[in-house]
């Protein structure tokens, strides 16, 4: 992948969300040029930040998972839909991108992605003749997608007849299951669905078995696992049952999951099939890369408990992406007030955690809050705080909040600058939701 003039020189102004005023017509290259520094007030709060080190650490710690492991990551592009990161993704070494929506997929390929797995069903003659015409115009795309039931396969070839494609369409069969999203509900249905796109050669083929673990429970955690561990045992009895019938189209056989929670467990457990093709398994993560400050280091506590690999890795992985504001207002002692809000950081699966406080003119280096800094309330513009009696803060201090949950934290940032660990502004990243 090789970014293109076009998204390089993209311009911002200051009618972008955390640019400062009277700025006109930067490109993302020239931002890195400004000499900005988020602590010296070059910048308007609130701001989302990406700490460059825990970058660049993530990305090698993610590597060397995959390295003894034997598995490749096809990361999910929806978390981050920035170009740049896509990059670094793709020049460490993953398999491809992996999205969920036909404008993601636009959005890939203006980026010049030549791999996509659509983690969703391929709906709508719209969708399904761009990814058509895209296969014809560049010999070297290749795209995947999700099918779980004959009804989706059957529309897929209608539009691949009507347009004379000179290949095939990759399929993977989805399981899922009961109460569940998408995803054949039984080994049996999904072995149904298998056998009618083996049937439809040459504008289909079969490539692979794909499940999403994700949304899996259980009354306690090890019962969780337990569940988790014999649905990704199904996949793979899926996919041995297709080998036994001849129903692939291509090699190698693709068995893939995976959201951010369960990665090690995905290769351990697709890993183990007893399949005599050749096999590539694929794990999702997407928000392995800035990680986060509350749902995902629980999660990666878990994995690091789990996972032999993971623990001999060292240090795991680290919040790299934050949302710094100010303090407005302290209108009880009790109580804080933060210019931000829903509008700028996620609240989907937790509320952002104060970590450090800055008082510009007093400071060199950010401090630590206290466990007693909570954030009680989010509103479109402010964050309430309730904090102990003696908390340090004031009127125009500046609070740095971990997030929890970097996918909804992204979606609110057309521009997010990277920092280095003294909050200089060393580059930036747009997004493209």
């Amino acid at each position: 992948m090789r970014l293109d003039h076009a998204i390089l020189d993209h311009p911002f102004g200051d009618e972008v969300k955390g640019m400062p005023p009277g700025s006109r017509e930067l490109t993302l290259p020239s931002i890195a040029k400004q000499n900005w520094n988020v602590l010296q007030e070059d910048l308007p709060l609130p701001l989302a930040v990406i700490r460059s080190s825990a970058l660049e650490h993530n990305r090698q710690w993610m590597r060397r998972f995959l390295e003894r492991t034997g598995a490749v990551i096809c990361p999910h592009g929806k978390t981050t839909m920035s170009p740049q990161l896509f990059q670094q993704q793709l020049e460490d070494g993953a398999w491809g991108i992996t999205l969920a929506t036909i404008s993601q997929v636009c959005a890939a390929r203006r980026c010049g992605v030549s791999r996509i797995l659509l983690a969703n069903q391929l709906v709508g003659r719209t969708a399904i003749r761009f990814v058509l015409q895209e296969l014809e115009r560049d010999p070297d795309f290749e795209f995947f997608c999700l099918v779980d039931s004959e009804a989706n396969v059957d529309a897929i070839v209608r539009e691949a007849e009507e347009c004379s494609i000179s290949r095939p369409l990759s399929l993977l069969v989805e399981v899922g299951v009961a109460a569940g999203r998408t995803g054949c509900r039984t080994a049996e249905d999904a072995l149904r669905v298998a056998r009618h796109i083996a049937l439809q050669e040459p504008h289909a083929v079969l490539a692979g078995v794909e499940g999403f673990e994700g949304l899996i429970g259980g009354e306690t955690p090890e019962l969780r696992v337990a569940a988790i561990e014999a649905f990704l045992d199904t996949i793979v009895q899926v996919a041995e049952a297709c080998e036994a019938e001849d129903l692939f189209g291509v090699q190698p056989v693709i068995l893939s999951a995976g959201g951010s929670a369960f990665f090690d467990l995905v290769v351990e457990r697709l890993g183990k099939t007893k399949l005599k093709s050749p096999k590539q398994v694929i794990t999702r993560s997407g928000c392995y890369l800035t990680h986060d400050a509350g749902l995902y280091l629980s999660l990666m506590a878990d994995i690091e408990a789990r996972s032999a690999v993971a623990r001999s890795l060292g240090e795991p992985p680290r919040p790299a992406l934050e949302v710094w504001a100010y303090v407005q207002s302290r209108p009880e002692t009790s109580r804080v007030v933060l210019t931000m809000g829903r509008r700028d950081a996620s609240f989907d699966a937790g509320l952002p955690t104060p970590m450090w406080w800055y008082r510009p003119g007093m400071h060199h280096q950010p401090q630590p809050l206290s466990d007693g800094h909570i954030t009680s309330g989010l509103h479109d513009q402010h964050a309430i705080l309730d904090v102990p009696e003696d908390s340090p803060l004031r009127f125009g201090d500046m609070v740095g909040c971990g997030i929890s949950h970097p996918c909804t934290t992204f979606d609110k940032w057309k521009m997010i600058p990277t920092v280095d660990d003294d909050y200089h502004v060393v580059g930036a990243i747009q997004t493209m939701f």
